[in-house]
């Protein structure tokens, strides 16, 4: 695929940033099979199971983040309520989310992933991302797409699919994206002279901020009822600490944001920090966006 050949484009109605053109589903689909989880894309992201099994304490922290945003919204205990997670790689949101008592199920395009997840007693199937039904008629009361949406096609599509085939009237929808064009990533690229190089197609073919998810979300029928957002990585960039390129001392930087978010929360301060983090976001800042919708 001619990477150089893609520009992007805004899109007009919601504001969120496109690959243009849309490669194709062949593209999209080869590419997912022969690099996503294995080659050399596999160092670059962390979906690889290794990591998030090295990763667990930090991952774990916003994984409870999420459960308490899920009873908070809903109103009551989550023993018993269903949770679907689309695009769930590993299935290690799911382990963590079924000791909480939600009934967990997932797909993902990944078998080696799903034959993982079936080992550790999840319901869990191969499944592409042509449609958001593979669980035929049943509705669930919690819907997750967790670093996920930026990959669609046609995320518009995506997100009316499970509105009106997916998620039950009054259920919750969180999706978790990478919070791009931010004015810290900007500032970063003035200061070390580089290309934006947080576009990365055909991995990633949307590139939203808290305002634009936002957008997609209300314009497709959600209600928006809360928005965080994470650690801002790019303040490293702007300590001088320029890690685009060097995965060695990008590990450092996430290493030690880590030990901030860890420890906060091994000193009871979760609470802070999520507000720390909502505040954030209402400035389109912060690496990653999370946004917790319900279907009215």
């Amino acid at each position: 695929m001619n990477i150089k050949s893609y520009q992007l484009k805004k899109n007009p109605r919601y504001g969120f940033y496109q690959i243009n053109p849309t490669p194709t589903a062949e593209e999209i689909a080869k590419f997912y099979t022969d690099e996503f989880y294995s080659g050399d894309y596999k160092r670059f992201n962390d979906s690889s199971l290794d990591i998030q099994l090295r990763d667990r304490d930090f991952y774990q922290g916003h994984y409870s983040d999420m459960t308490q945003a899920f009873s908070d919204i809903l109103g009551e205990s989550l023993k018993s309520k269903s949770i679907l997670d689309i695009g769930c790689g590993w299935g290690q949101a799911l382990l963590f989310f079924r000791e909480t008592g939600l009934s967990c199920y997932g797909f993902d395009p990944a078998p080696e992933a799903i034959e993982y997840g079936r080992k550790q007693g999840l319901n869990v199937v191969t499944a592409g991302m042509e449609e958001m039904a593979v669980f035929g008629d049943k509705r669930f009361d919690i819907v997750t797409l967790l670093n996920v949406l930026e990959h669609f096609a046609d995320p518009v599509t995506v997100l009316e699919e499970i509105y009106k085939k997916v998620l039950k009237p009054g259920g919750v929808l969180a999706i978790d994206v990478p919070n791009e064009f931010n004015v810290f990533q900007i500032c970063a690229k003035e200061l070390h002279h580089l290309g934006e190089w947080w576009v990365a197609p055909p991995g990633h073919l949307n590139y939203f901020s808290a305002d634009s998810l936002k957008k997609l979300l209300e314009g497709t029928g959600f209600s928006v009822r809360l928005v965080e957002s994470s650690f801002p990585m790019e303040l490293f960039l702007l300590f001088g600490d320029n890690y685009v390129g060097d995965g060695n001392l990008g590990r450092q930087c996430h290493e030690r944001r880590m030990a901030f978010e860890n420890n906060m929360r091994k000193l009871g301060r979760q609470r802070e920090l999520r507000r720390f983090y909502q505040s954030l976001a209402e400035q389109n800042l912060g690496r990653q966006v999370i946004a917790y919708a319900v279907r009215t």
